[in-house]
């Protein structure tokens, strides 16, 4: 079982532990109107789903609008998807408060397996871990930033070359 750190406080993960070249596991999520999205809505085109403990602490807001910059200067064959158990209703406050437009919030909140499909359910305290997948045009898993600290933030220059890449 893998392990993490939270604020220096080692916490277990439950869950698949996917690779790189695994299927992506397909998940329904929510939008901030409440809507579904599902993985295979997004197939021929790069994902880069971003997974967060909680979208109203300092690291996720710094990753979220990173990504979300990223976003604006990307085309439209790459699409930002950041995941986390907050309601739909806090990631929409939180992203008209930030103008983030270029991402799309998705919460767990009714389907909570995502978590341990994507092996990122910390067991503990059951919110999800930091990690980001890049999956590609055909659903496939092609780079997997999981960190092990979620105090940290991801590699965003390796991420984005990896979406570049997957994009041609």
């Amino acid at each position: 079982m893998k392990k993490i750190l939270m604020n220096g406080t080692p916490m277990k993960i439950k869950g698949a532990e996917l690779k790189i070249g695994d299927k992506a596991p397909d998940f329904t999520l929510t939008k901030v109107d409440l809507s579904p999205a599902k993985l295979q809505d997004y197939k021929g085109k790069v994902v880069i789903l971003s997974v967060v403990p909680s979208i109203d602490t300092p690291v996720c807001t710094i990753e979220t609008r990173r990504f979300n910059k990223e976003a604006s200067e990307l085309g439209g064959n790459i699409v930002f998807l950041t995941v986390s158990k907050d309601l739909p209703f806090a990631q929409k406050r939180w992203t008209d408060s930030f103008n983030t437009d270029k991402i799309i919030m998705l919460s767990d909140y009714r389907n909570p397996e995502f978590g341990t499909d994507y092996g990122v359910l910390i067991e503990e305290i059951y919110i999800l871990s930091r990690a980001v997948f890049v999956i590609d045009k055909d659903g496939v898993i092609r780079h997997i930033d999981f960190l092990e600290d979620v105090g940290k933030e991801p590699d965003y220059k390796v991420i984005i070359e990896k979406a570049k890449e997957l994009d041609k």
